[in-house]
């Protein structure tokens, strides 16, 4: 099963969400309906960035070292900003 990490922004506050999900059209759903508490305060979101990974384990440590990071920071390294 292929992984996705993505990171959305709440058009809403400008806040940015990092997570990892194998169906990443459902997730993005549930993000904008509501239906995710940590995010419910910043719809609606937009997709930023993504990127796919085979392992999830391989998701949950990208995930986790873009979060260290600073997800504003990784995104301007990425060019996205």
């Amino acid at each position: 099963m292929e992984y996705v990490v993505y990171i959305l922004r709440s058009l809403k506050t400008g806040r940015f969400y990092c997570g990892h999900t194998h169906d990443l059209f459902s997730r993005f759903l549930r993000h904008n309906r509501g239906d995710t508490v940590s995010t419910r305060s910043g719809i609606p979101w937009v997709l930023v960035w993504w990127e796919y990974h085979a392992t999830r384990s391989s998701a949950v440590r990208r995930e986790r070292w873009i979060k260290g990071r600073g997800i504003g920071r990784f995104l301007k390294e990425q060019g996205v900003l």
